[in-house]
C-alpha cells in the first residue's frame, strides 16, 4: 500500500517567545514492513534544522529560533510503501524470556534489556502485574499470553476522546478503565515490564476509513501509539524480534499489525518520540492546533 502523510503542528503564542529550542521526530524509518520514498519538513519561522539519529534509531531533527516570534508552524510529509511480511511463530515461553532478561554477574547483557526498566510513563508496579497476571500462566508462550492480554485491554477499556492528557498517571487510566492509545499503549507496557518482559512504546499513524458515503476529510486523521514487546526466539526473523501489540484496535502482529500502519518512532515511552517538543524562552499563554492527514494513493 503506497499513503501520504501530512503532519502539521501550529503554536500560536501571547505574548511573543523570545527564543526557543525544538525537536521533532516526525520521520518515519524505513523497516521490513516500510519504505520511505520521500519526506520533507518545514518550519516557521524558517530555522536552519539539524538531523541525526536517536540511540533508538530513531530519525531526529532539531533548531533553534533565536529571535522573537508569535507563532510557530511545523509541517512534516512523508510518503511510503507499507506492506505485510510472513508471520513468525514463537513457542518461547513468557518466563523463560524473563530469565533471559534477567541479570547475572559476569554473564554478557541483551542490547534489549533497557526496555525491561519502568519508565516515567510506564513504571513497574503491583497493580499492572495484578492486571496482567491471568493471561501470563504457567509455561504459556509469550506471545499467545501478549495476544490475549491485548484483547482483554481491548475490551475491558473505553477509549474516550480528551479524558486524558500526557500528564495522566498510567495508574489512574488502569483503574479508570479509559483513556486513549497513548494511554492503552502505556498500559500495556507497564503489564508487560512488571512481569520482567521487555517492551517497546511505538508512535505513529493509522490509515482510518471515513463512513461509507462521507468524504475523507484533511486534517482529521491523528497520529496513534501501540506497544511492541521482544521475543528473543524470532530475533533473526525479519520483524528482527517484536512482536506488535495495539490494544486500541485489537490488532497484533510481527513488525506490524498491518500494512495500513505507520511507524514513526520506537522508545521507552511517550517521552522518547514525542512529535514535537521544545524549551522556550518567554512567551505566556499558547494555543495549539494539530491536523494529521493519512491518505492512501492508490
Amino acid at each position: 500500500m503506497r499513503l501520504a502523510i501530512t503532519h502539521e503542528t501550529r503554536y500560536r503564542y501571547s505574548p511573543s517567545v523570545q527564543t526557543a529550542q525544538h525537536m521533532a521526530h516526525l520521520q518515519p524509518a524505513n523497516t521490513p514492513c516500510q519504505q520511505v520514498i520521500s519526506h520533507w519538513m518545514q518550519v516557521e519561522p524558517d530555522a536552519s534544522v539539524q538531523h541525526n539519529i536517536d540511540a533508538f534509531f530513531n530519525h531526529r531533527a532539531y533548531w533553534a529560533l533565536t529571535n522573537p516570534h508569535d507563532g510557530l508552524l511545523v509541517r512534516a510529509h512523508s510518503e511510503l510503501n507499507t506492506s505485510a511480511i510472513e508471520p513468525g511463530i514463537s513457542s518461547q515461553s513468557w518466563e523463560s524470556v524473563r530469565e533471559h532478561f534477567r541479570y547475572r554477574g559476569g554473564h554478557p547483557g541483551d542490547v534489549h534489556s533497557g526496555f525491561v526498566f519502568g519508565s516515567h510513563h510506564a513504571p513497574v508496579h503491583e497493580a499492572f502485574l495484578a492486571y496482567a497476571q491471568s493471561s501470563f500462566t504457567p509455561g504459556r508462550p509469550l506471545m499467545h499470553a501478549a495476544q490475549e492480554l491485548t484483547a482483554r485491554m481491548h475490551r475491558d477499556f473505553r477509549y474516550e476522546t480528551a479524558s486524558t492528557d500526557i500528564n495522566t498517571p498510567a495508574l489512574e487510566a488502569l483503574e479508570d478503565k479509559r483513556g486513549v492509545c497513548q494511554d492503552f499503549a502505556h498500559i500495556l507496557l507497564a503489564c508487560l515490564r512488571s512481569l520482567g518482559l521487555p517492551a517497546r512504546y511505538v508512535s505513529g499513524y493509522l490509515l482510518t476509513e471515513p463512513p461509507p458515503g462521507q468524504p475523507r476529510l484533511v486534517g482529521s486523521d491523528a497520529s496513534h501509539a501501540w506497544a511492541s514487546v521482544y521475543l528473543p526466539e524470532l530475533a533473526s526473523h525479519a520483524c528482527q524480534g517484536w512482536l506488535d501489540l495495539d490494544p486500541t484496535n485489537d490488532r497484533t502482529g510481527l513488525a506490524s499489525p498491518g500494512e495500513d500502519y505507520v511507524r514513526l518512532a520506537v522508545g521507552r515511552d511517550f517521552a522518547d518520540v514525542s512529535p514535537l517538543r521544545g524549551v522556550l524562552q518567554g512567551g505566556g499563554a499558547h494555543r495549539l492546533e494539530v491536523a494529521v492527514t493519512v491518505q492512501p494513493l492508490e
